[in-house]
């Protein structure tokens, strides 16, 4: 059993598969990165000063009245962060574009289907000889090819 395990594991595609995860892991947070630190603070500048991270609904003012999102999860609030969402929301839309990026290049560097070459031979309708596949008079009947 170990043995068919290390067949199975030791696959190209099971390697390719690891290691696509494995960047596609690492890419994910450098996305996320790019959208909590580097985009979203400039956009929430210009929207007036708004902090997306700590957008959120309190559906139990009760237990938190305050500001802050983590301080109203550690008070055990139940709350909608739409903010957050909507950084997970920009993050998809990045990610996605860059793979879509991607497989066109893939597509493009890929080289087109390659067109079957036109026969260089046919045979003749009226004694089936194989002659040239331009010929318009068969060599071995004199047939006029041009009206078969």
């Amino acid at each position: 059993m170990l043995r068919e395990f290390k067949e199975f594991a030791m696959k190209g595609n099971v390697l390719d598969m690891a290691i696509g995860i494995i960047l596609g892991t690492a890419f994910g947070l450098i996305v996320g990165s790019l959208v909590s630190d580097i985009l979203m603070p400039p956009i929430g500048l210009v929207l007036g000063r708004v902090d997306f991270a700590n957008m959120f609904v309190n559906l139990t003012p009760d237990k938190y009245t305050g500001v802050s999102l983590a301080d109203a999860r550690k008070a055990g609030a139940a709350v909608i962060a739409y903010g957050q969402f909507i950084n997970t929301v920009v993050n998809f839309l990045i990610v996605a574009f860059v793979i879509f990026l991607i497989v066109r290049q893939v597509n493009r560097l890929k080289k087109p289907a390659a067109v079957p070459a036109a026969p260089a031979t046919k045979d003749c309708p009226y004694c089936t000889s194989t002659i040239a596949a331009k010929a318009v008079r068969c060599p071995q009947c004199t047939s006029d090819l041009r009206t078969a």
